[in-house]
């Protein structure tokens, strides 16, 4: 049994708060930490057994090692902003804890999705004797788990990988974003980028789109090519893969609100000056925006992200898609959550799980296709997100 503390109070650490809570054989002691306690005390008011709560501020290594000697987890699970990843990082190297995170660290005054600041840790792990795991979401997560697993047990040869992200769920306001805004806008209005045959492949933000035949009553929607962190990682991580590309889903009223808020200067990054003071557009937007987990009540349909792989099996070529489908309704009534957090957050305890148990162990800093997927493709059946597999 193991002590973990939870840093973030947003909708995905209400999320994994839950899912430890449910499994008490493994995390036997949790502490759920941020810059405002309150939200972690609305949070662990939810659970069905006493956990502690702490007040930290997540982008001070200080603050984050003094409360890791307090609660003394065997490991550190980070919800919170992408940007607080390399404190929170070595905050767990000065105190010898082990580290898990669900998106990669991105520089707050630059729109950039890449590994190499954490896969800059790689040694200081390693020498420590501590394990780093980056990613464990769905998208990346288990997006990186599917493709694992398919070529462990379906390729001889992976040749190209379609990543598909749909989100067919109805919030029923003009405008509203599922998760995090300030990175769910940094995200969709970057420029696209895939992988081809060695070199990648820079398009103009959604520019790129076709129709895609949804599983599961969802049907036909549009995706938009983008870029997304599990393509850096999964076109190094699998041998002799040709393309990898990532798609999301958009509702024309969400695009044709993005394109005017884009043009009024909304969405930048760049402070500007205003009644004396500087002020970010995206963060200001972000406080006018409604709060991700307060759509979850309201929030009605399905989601279904998957991979879709073509390669080869035995000579033959082989099509292969394997998928998730969420419902929203579902995630609330056990959560409290819509399925954007709860398919980060659940996956995010299975590879705590993974941890913990022994299951996925070593030394160093790893992306989840790094590890044996069988273990977390039987959790996500037993924990919420069961799968589904196509071949053609």
């Amino acid at each position: 049994m193991s002590r973990v503390l939870i840093i973030g109070a947003g909708g995905v650490a209400r999320v994994v708060a839950h899912k430890c809570a449910q499994v008490p054989e493994v995390f036997a002691e949790i502490c759920i930490a941020s810059r405002t306690e309150g939200k972690c005390k609305a949070i662990a008011a939810e659970l069905p057994r006493p956990v502690r709560t702490a007040q930290v501020d997540a982008d001070n290594t200080a603050e984050m090692v003094k409360l890791i000697k307090t609660e003394k987890p065997d490991l550190v699970l980070n919800v919170a902003l992408p940007y607080q990843d390399l404190a929170i990082m070595d905050a767990c190297l000065e105190t010898g804890v082990d580290y898990l995170d669900t998106a990669n660290y991105e520089p707050p005054d630059n729109a950039k999705f890449e590994y190499k600041w954490q896969w800059a840790y790689q040694d200081r792990f390693k020498n420590a004797g501590r394990m780093a795991l980056l990613g464990s979401g769905f998208d990346p997560g288990v997006t990186n788990v599917f493709c694992a697993y398919a070529l462990k047990h379906h390729f001889d040869q992976i040749d190209t990988v379609d990543i598909i992200d749909c989100n067919a769920g109805d919030h029923g306001l003009p405008f509203a974003t599922n998760f995090n805004p300030e990175i769910n806008i940094r995200e969709v209005t970057a420029k696209g980028r895939y992988y081809h045959d060695g070199q990648w492949v820079e398009t103009e933000p959604l520019s790129e789109h076709k129709p895609f035949d949804f599983p599961a009553g969802i049907g036909e929607r549009e995706i938009y090519l983008m870029y997304h962190e599990e393509l850096e990682s999964l076109s190094k991580n699998i041998p002799g893969v040709k393309t990898m590309r990532f798609w999301m889903t958009f509702s024309q009223n969400y695009l044709t609100h993005l394109r005017v808020l884009e043009n009024v200067g909304m969405t930048g990054i760049e402070p500007v000056e205003f009644q004396g003071q500087k002020i970010i557009p995206l963060q200001f937007l972000k406080a006018l925006l409604p709060d991700p987990a307060s759509l979850a009540a309201r929030t009605k349909g399905k989601t279904c992200i998957g991979c879709l792989i073509n390669g080869t099996w035995q000579g033959k070529p082989r099509r292969y898609f394997v998928y998730n489908v969420c419902v929203h309704e579902e995630c609330y009534k056990e959560c409290n959550s819509q399925a954007i957090s709860y398919t980060t957050g659940v996956p995010a305890m299975i590879g705590a799980k993974m941890m913990l148990t022994g299951k996925w162990r070593g030394t160093g800093v790893f992306n989840m296709e790094q590890l044996d997927p069988d273990p977390f493709m039987e959790a996500l059946n037993k924990h919420g997100l069961p799968w589904h597999e196509q071949f053609d």
